[in-house]
């Protein structure tokens, strides 16, 4: 009911960044593996034009901007769409380059308008490395090119237009979401160690096909060589998973 009562008065003031409530809900995370450094991004997005491509890079052609306060991220265009053979851009895609290999990552997001696929909505660490994919039978936690799912949350169902407020935790080969009034994924996987030579780099996310994105209150550290001193008894209280293999792995052709 809080939540929406300051969604209402947010919209009718014209407004689209989230609300003082949901900044607190995002103040509440705080890391349970990592211990954070140095501030490699950071934005609240308050002073509105053209997005930093150094900093936010577009994906597929989609069209990102700063906007009401979040940073919003649209389709491609109709005339990019028709000339193109794929990667059309149907759902705004984006990605953080400089996000280190080993990361502390905290931000809101939101997803609205457009329809879910067999894939997207997603965001994702490492481009298919670590990838959580929102989807109305739960939340996901997918790694290897989404060959193998290592975590999920079966009743954290996905909510078109809801603020999810998540920090993300990358060292070594173990990786940990946390969601404010949502579930904590963990997993450990050899993959998680090899991001910072797996292509193309960093946070990514991907919004519904024909939808927005919206993101506020980005905040990417660096990360200490030690752990939190508490992380071996914490690692220990999540939810034993067995990977499952939930797609098959495409085979590489031979080069002529």
């Amino acid at each position: 009911m809080l939540y929406r009562f300051c969604l209402l008065a947010v919209c009718s003031l014209g407004l689209i960044s989230i609300s003082k409530a949901e900044e607190a809900s995002l103040d509440s995370l705080k890391p349970i593996m990592v211990q954070p450094g140095s501030v490699v991004i950071q934005s609240d997005f308050s002073k509105a034009g053209v997005a930093n491509k150094a900093d936010w890079a577009p994906r597929q052609g989609t069209r990102w901007a700063i906007e009401d306060g979040v940073l919003r991220g649209r389709p491609s265009s109709a005339e990019y769409q028709a000339k193109k053979a794929d990667h059309k851009g149907y759902e705004p895609r984006m990605s953080v380059p400089k996000t280190p290999a080993e990361f502390m990552a905290k931000f809101s997001i939101r997803f609205t308008d457009g329809s879910t696929t067999a894939i997207v909505p997603f965001i994702e660490f490492g481009h298919h490395v670590a990838r959580v994919r929102f989807t109305a039978q739960g939340t996901q936690l997918l790694a290897d090119h989404e060959i193998m799912l290592v975590a999920e949350a079966k009743d954290f169902e996905y909510e078109p237009g809801r603020w999810y407020h998540a920090l993300a935790e990358m060292k070594g080969d173990e990786f940990v979401i946390q969601f404010a009034d949502g579930p904590t994924l963990y997993a450990k996987h050899p993959l998680f160690a090899e991001a910072a030579t797996s292509g193309a780099s960093g946070f990514g996310t991907a919004g519904p096909k024909g939808g927005l994105v919206e993101i506020d209150n980005m905040a990417i550290y660096e990360v200490k060589p030690s752990v939190q001193k508490t992380w071996s008894q914490s690692r220990l209280k999540f939810p034993k998973f067995t990977p499952v293999q939930v797609k098959e792995p495409k085979v590489k052709k031979a080069k002529k």
